[in-house]
This record gives structure tokens, C-alpha cells and sequence, in this order.
């Protein structure tokens, strides 16, 4: 299929038309397709945008692609793989800022999984309290 797109001299200019992304219908299905990606990129130790890998590697999209792409970073982090590196722009929208992230060292993973682990649960720990004292 192509995209025509008619030229002020009356010819036309005839490209290939966007190819539209593939949507994976579950959601756990995804996360195990994609994570491969993400777990070789942050291997790469240069700092990456979840949008450069996901185009890059031209990586299929979830069920509901505009709330769940949102989410495979905090799993990322959770496993200890990724953590955040600093703020960049957008790669689709220009005008944002997007998380940038940089993967953490193999032999740090487990560690820094442990200790994201232990910091939510006193999170969790400290709300709890606090909603007792209120």
C-alpha cells in the first residue's frame, strides 16, 4: 500500500504508506515479548527513552497502548534492570518531557531490586500509620 501525496506542480509523490504497529491482546504476553528489548538496551548502558526502543526495535504495542505502555518501566525498575537517568524530549511529541532511563550493572540487579522493594514497603508502612493517627 502507498501514501500519494499530490505536489504543487500537479505530479504526485508516491511513498510507502506507515506501517501501523501490532497490537498484542494480553497484556502478560506483551510484557514477556517486549522485555527481551528493553533488558538488552539497558545491558547497552546508554542512557534510552522507553519510546526510542519500543521504535527502534520496532516493538509491538500492548492491548491498551495508551495507559499500559506507562507501566513496563515501574516493572522494569522493580526487577532491579532499569533506573532513572534524567528527563529528555519526547520522541512523538515534542512539546513533553519523558522519562530517560539507564540500566543498572547485572551484578547490582538483585540489590537494587531489594532495595526498591524495602523503600515501597515503608512507603506502604508509613501510609498505613498515618491513616491510624488521623
Amino acid at each position: 500500500m502507498t501514501h500519494i501525496q499530490p505536489a504543487f506542480d500537479g505530479s504526485e509523490l508516491a511513498a510507502a504508506a506507515p506501517a501501523a504497529r501490532r497490537i498484542v491482546d494480553d497484556y502478560e504476553a506483551w510484557v514477556d515479548e517486549v522485555w527481551p528489548a528493553f533488558v538488552e538496551a539497558a545491558d547497552s548502558r546508554r542512557p534510552f527513552t522507553i519510546a526510542d526502543v519500543a521504535a527502534e526495535k520496532n516493538l509491538p504495542d500492548p492491548p491498551h497502548p495508551a495507559s499500559q505502555w506507562g507501566s513496563l518501566p515501574g516493572r522494569l525498575q522493580d526487577a532491579g534492570i532499569i533506573c532513572h537517568h534524567s528527563y529528555g524530549p519526547s520522541t512523538r511529541c515534542r512539546q513533553s518531557l519523558v522519562y530517560v532511563w539507564i540500566g543498572v550493572p547485572a551484578s547490582m540487579r538483585e540489590m537494587v531490586a531489594a532495595r526498591r522493594r524495602e523503600a515501597r514497603r515503608a512507603a506502604r508502612t508509613a501510609r498505613t500509620q498515618q491513616r491510624r493517627a488521623a
